[in-house]
């Protein structure tokens, strides 16, 4: 299916994690539908990412910035206007489950929320005005744990909950300029993040079979890639009627029948 992206300018954040991160996957399925990625993150490794794209002759840009810090945000947007003049979508994806609990430091959850929800207002706030320009759209990646909780994350928990309530709230107040405002729920995907928290765990191996069985649909954790498939649907005009959702992409894992799960 041709989705329409080619030549649209869409800004994700967060996406320069490792191959095979979330962010890093929806670039990629971006530049093979020949949109224009731009890469929103402080990981270096934006800066390879940029070069390989361009090697493949696409068209796509890595702005390092700190997301926790609004005025650097601020200065990613007047980059983007700069070299683009538009943007036709914003993917909110950066996130990071801190473990930020009730026995964190105020520092410590005010950084949570600064990164995980304020990032999002302020990218959404920068960019704002090249989104009119062409009636753009707002994708907010979210988490099961806004709707669950999860024990021992409240300034993740507490963000992805703010997350939720602004991506109804922009679809509410956006809607007079044609701009669609809706969130990905994601619950467990393998990642290399959770690879790599599974090492950490003396019982890894026994944790995620045991987190595998609770998956209704194949038993299985969501792939990396049928989120960035999911995203690509919601941001382009094959969705243009679709504001204000919460799509949750996890197999069934927070909202069916616990029946389903029988051994």
């Amino acid at each position: 299916m041709d989705l329409g992206l080619k030549g649209k300018v869409v800004v994700i954040t967060g996406a320069a994690g490792i191959k095979g991160s979330i962010g890093e996957t929806i670039v990629q399925t971006l530049a093979n539908e020949g949109a224009i990625p731009v890469i929103v993150c402080r990981n270096d490794r934006g800066v390879g990412y940029e070069k390989e794209l361009q090697e493949r002759g696409i068209d796509a840009a890595f702005i390092k910035t700190d997301l926790s810090d609004y005025k650097q945000i601020e200065q990613a947007a007047k980059t983007i206007e700069k070299k683009y003049g538009r943007v036709d979508a914003l993917i909110n994806n950066v996130g990071v489950n801190d473990g930020a609990g009730l026995d964190a430091s105020m520092d410590d959850f005010m950084y949570s929320l600064k990164l995980n929800m304020v990032s999002f207002f302020a990218m959404a706030k920068y960019c704002l005005p090249m989104l009119k320009k062409v009636k753009g759209n707002i994708l907010n990646i979210g988490s099961k744990v806004a709707l669950t909780g999860q024990g021992g994350t409240s300034g993740y928990a507490a963000s992805k909950g703010g997350v939720l309530g602004l991506t109804r709230e922009w679809a509410v107040d956006l809607i007079k300029f044609g701009i669609r405002c809706n969130a990905i729920v994601i619950a467990e995907s393998w990642t290399p993040a959770y690879d790599a928290w599974i090492k950490t765990l003396e019982n890894g191996d026994e944790k995620l079979q045991d987190i595998v069985k609770k998956i209704p649909l194949e038993n299985r954790m969501t792939t990396p890639q049928e989120i960035a498939n999911q995203c690509l649907f919601t941001i382009s005009e094959k969705s243009s009627h679709t504001t204000g959702q919460f799509i949750t992409v996890d197999g069934g894992y927070v909202h069916l029948d616990r029946s389903l799960l029988t051994e």
